[in-house]
């Protein structure tokens, strides 16, 4: 009975005599080579853990399989930085990317997933896998998944640019109105018309019986000469001298800058950055209607992507014939600003307009603020001086009454 007991047990696993390899392992297999060759053919072995076990012990986890790695290395992990910023499944990430929803996925995120599209050779190795693809990394599986939507790297690219859409053209709408209104406001201008002919009339009258003389305008950049024509004594320019006479006889012109509301403003935009950026939202919208055409074949797959996409360019091309039109007028006001003062727009460009009115008006500002403190100066002073003759008055007073 014993001895029968005795055979029906199991034997223990036998030991290998062989003491342990210490060789230096491999964790990811590069491309092309031989291990890379056995991954992706499934051919790859790893015998399993033993089972055996003290009696009573914990049973020894089995190993999980190696995970196949078919992408380079360096490549492979600025994938998986990138994912986990993703924070969601890959199945979920494409139904968001093909539905276009900017509520599952940002700018920010569109443009990695944008940066880190598989590549045509990255393709047609994953094409050749034959092995079990869920034991491939996450990579390697990010780049299936991908490769699932026809042409998504230009699907990524629509979907950015509907994401971008509101915000560039509001942006761009923004900055031409500011031109716009900046023209018409120097255009529009009584105040600083004025003061035009005023400067005109001063500076006529200095250069009398002269070669400068009898002048009907002068060069805009002149307005910044104003402050380096000085009186003999030196110390007041002619700047200052016209914010005095302005004070003096009309001093309702001395703000005029407040005409000037969007000036500041138009010094810090550039005519060619808007053309650049016109060009940016009608190619663009061009490359949207592009993937729309291509998209309409490419089956169920793409059935919400082409309806969504559908509605967003009907919409998109209303707006981007709006502001067309307002940067056609923008360019014609720019140019117009530069004629008002006589001036080449070719040569003397908007910019160098914008920036010589504004300098212009800080250093009228500059000179007028000088005036008041000069004059509170003097104003004290002759208070001061009436305060002592004053003083030596009642103490001449007070002399001749003791005498």
């Amino acid at each position: 009975m014993g001895a029968g007991r005795g055979h029906g047990r199991s034997a223990p696993p036998r030991k290998s005599n062989l003491k342990p390899l210490h060789w230096s392992k491999v964790t990811r297999a590069l491309r092309g080579s031989l291990w890379e060759e056995l991954q992706r053919h499934g051919e790859l072995q790893i015998p399993k853990t033993s089972a055996g076990g003290k009696a009573g012990g914990k049973k020894p986890a089995e190993s999980k399989p190696t995970k196949v790695q078919l992408i380079d290395l360096k490549r492979a992990y600025n994938v998986e930085i990138m994912l986990t910023k993703v924070k969601m499944p890959l199945p979920d990430m494409m139904v968001a990317v093909l539905a276009m929803d900017d509520s599952a996925l940002d700018a920010d995120q569109v443009e990695n997933l944008i940066k880190f599209c598989p590549k045509k050779e990255e393709m047609e190795l994953l094409k050749g896998y034959t092995g079990d693809k869920e034991n491939l990394g996450k990579c390697e599986q990010f780049f299936l998944e991908l490769m699932k939507a026809p042409r998504v790297e230009s699907k990524l690219r629509v979907f950015l640019f509907k994401i971008q859409f509101n915000c560039q053209v509001f942006d761009f709408r923004k900055s031409l109105n500011i031109v716009n209104s900046a023209c018409e406001e120097v255009r529009n201008s009584l105040k600083l018309k004025e003061i035009m002919k005023k400067i005109l009339y001063l500076g006529n009258t200095l250069n009398q019986g002269t070669a400068r003389g009898a002048a009907i305008g002068f060069k805009l950049d002149s307005l910044l000469k104003l402050t380096d024509t000085r009186a003999t004594t030196g110390k007041m320019t002619l700047m200052h001298y016209l914010c005095k006479v302005l004070a003096s006889k009309t001093p309702d012109l001395l703000d005029f800058h407040k005409d000037l509301i969007n000036l500041e403003a138009a010094t810090k935009i550039q005519l060619k950055q808007l053309a650049e950026e016109m060009q940016s939202i009608i190619k663009g919208l061009e490359k949207v209607k592009q993937e729309l055409a291509a998209s309409e074949n490419d089956g169920p797959v793409s059935e919400v992507f082409h309806k969504t996409l559908k509605e967003f360019v009907g919409a998109a091309e209303s707006e981007v014939s709006s502001v067309t039109d307002l940067y056609s007028v923008a360019g014609r006001q720019a140019d117009a600003l530069a004629l008002y003062f006589g001036e080449d727009p070719a040569r003397y460009p908007f910019e160098q307009v914008t920036a010589t009115l504004l300098n212009f008006v800080r250093l009228f500002q500059k000179a007028h603020e000088e005036n008041c403190k000069e004059a509170e100066l003097e104003k004290k002073k002759a208070q001061k001086e009436a305060e002592m003759e004053n003083a030596k008055g009642i103490n001449l007073t007070k002399k001749e009454v003791k005498d």
